[in-house]
């Protein structure tokens, strides 16, 4: 067998294990086993590229892996619950940078190509580097280093234009030739459209653009791979890509909105200011006589929000569970698809506390529960929980799916203070009959739960 078939085999091999891992990853119970097939398909997919004809700086290439596995192990170590999406972000604008990063290599180097592969290439030069410059601008957007977003009327029709600038440079480079400064002018406007397409997109859609973002990084990659004939690119690329395609639609479903709608209108503050509620009175709760409900209902399910990544809540909401499920009562936990700030966000605080997994139930499993629960803890969720969706039609959220926490008996809502919260959007549950507020940060209250029904 020679080398270039046992090449060609293992990334065969690599590409089974993506789409085995990303299978397993479908299933929070099978999900960290997806990530070790998915990373060991790469660990052999990267290992392999090292024995291909021609291959030279191999020095370079070992203290770049070295580099870079460190900082990736270091940060990974260090970052915060709350902080995992703005990190899912930048480590996917990475993914689209080095596509951009390829692609200028290729572009510059003594290579030439034909009409075709230089059209690819060229276009998965602008999606790679779109889907950087927009990856960056989602992690500031998620880390508060952008508070404001713009907007003018006159930010589509400067996307246009530079869109169009863009699209006349790859002609430029496919038709006519690539000289550096060309080039990097060419690189330059790509930069700059992902910023500006992603600047004006509100903070509440962000779980949507993290993950189209994800896709065209998908797709960038490859791309490259077609370009250059790398196997594990194509096959890796086109996985991701396809994969993230799916899941932006599933979630833009999800909010009952258009892709045109999510990239084009601005939905949610981005600084997470409170708007002053208008819409009838609150009614508080104190912990103690929340406790009370609690530890004397039959069922209870929890629905948490960003709130609870923030308070850093979920081991104290745990606790109070299994307090509550020695005394007898039911307890579940209800997910909505664009809780949080990424995809799959609550699901990765959760396992983190250890919830078992059949406690965890989506939204089409346990909505049909709540008409016959007794209490619904909200903590830390906003629009997912919002009736507004159901009834007013000049609302943005109108037509969204969301969780019937209104229709349980009693419904406690946990938050910080009074107002419309993240998106912006007065939420008709707080103004409810059967709903009670109780105020303070999330593992403040959660603690006053516990030691409450602990006396009970």
């Amino acid at each position: 067998m020679n080398l270039a078939l046992l090449i060609e085999i293992s990334y065969f091999i690599s590409a089974i294990l993506f789409i085995v891992g990303l299978k397993a990853m479908s299933s929070p119970k099978s999900a960290r086993r997806g990530m070790l097939w998915a990373g060991a398909g790469m660990v052999l997919a990267v290992a392999v590229t090292f024995f291909h004809a021609g291959m030279t700086n191999y020095g370079l290439m070992v203290i770049a892996i070295a580099l870079g596995s460190a900082v990736a192990w270091w940060t990974a170590k260090r970052v915060a619950m709350t902080e995992m999406p703005q990190m899912t972000a930048l480590y996917n604008g990475m993914g689209g940078g080095a596509a951009g990063a390829i692609a200028a290599v290729e572009l510059l180097g003594p290579k030439e190509y034909g009409a075709l592969l230089m059209s690819i290439g060229v276009l998965g030069a602008v999606i790679g580097t779109v889907a950087f410059s927009g990856s960056l601008v989602a992690f500031a957007k998620l880390h508060g280093l952008i508070k404001r977003t713009p907007r003018s009327v006159l930010v589509p029709a400067f996307n246009a234009v530079l869109a169009l600038a863009t699209l006349a440079g790859a002609i430029a480079l496919v038709t006519v030739g690539h000289p550096a400064g060309g080039l990097a002018l060419f690189f330059a406007a790509a930069f700059v459209l992902g910023v500006t397409l992603t600047l004006p997109i509100g903070g509440a859609d962000m779980p949507v653009v993290i993950s189209l973002l994800n896709a065209l990084t998908g797709l960038a990659v490859g791309l490259k791979g077609f370009v250059i004939d790398n196997a594990a690119m194509m096959i890796a690329g086109t996985v991701v890509g396809a994969s993230g395609t799916l899941l932006t639609q599933l979630m833009a479903k999800a909010m009952n909105r258009s892709l045109a709608g999510i990239l084009f209108t601005s939905f949610g503050t981005d600084d997470g200011e409170e708007a002053s509620g208008t819409g009838g009175t609150m009614r508080e709760v104190d912990p103690t006589d929340a406790a009370i409900m609690l530890a004397y209902a039959s069922n209870v399910i929890f629905v948490p929000g960003y709130g609870l990544a923030v308070a850093q809540a979920q081991h104290k909401v745990w606790e109070l569970t299994e307090l509550l499920e020695e005394r007898g009562v039911k307890v579940k936990f209800a997910i909505h698809p664009v809780a949080g700030r990424m995809p799959g966000h609550m699901n990765v605080l959760l396992a983190e506390a250890g919830v078992p997994y059949d406690k965890i139930a989506d939204l089409e499993e346990i909505n049909a529960e709540f008409p016959r629960t007794n209490v619904v803890v909200v903590i830390g969720a906003n629009d997912v929980v919002n009736p507004a969706a159901r009834t007013k039609k000049d609302s943005p959220i109108y037509g969204m799916p969301i969780l019937d926490a209104d229709k349980a008996e009693q419904t406690i809502v946990v938050k910080r203070g009074r107002g419309a919260g993240y998106s912006g959007i007065e939420n008709e549950l707080f103004f409810a009959d059967n709903t009670r507020m109780l105020y303070g940060d999330a593992q403040d209250v959660a603690n006053k739960l516990i030691a409450s029904v602990k006396t009970l």
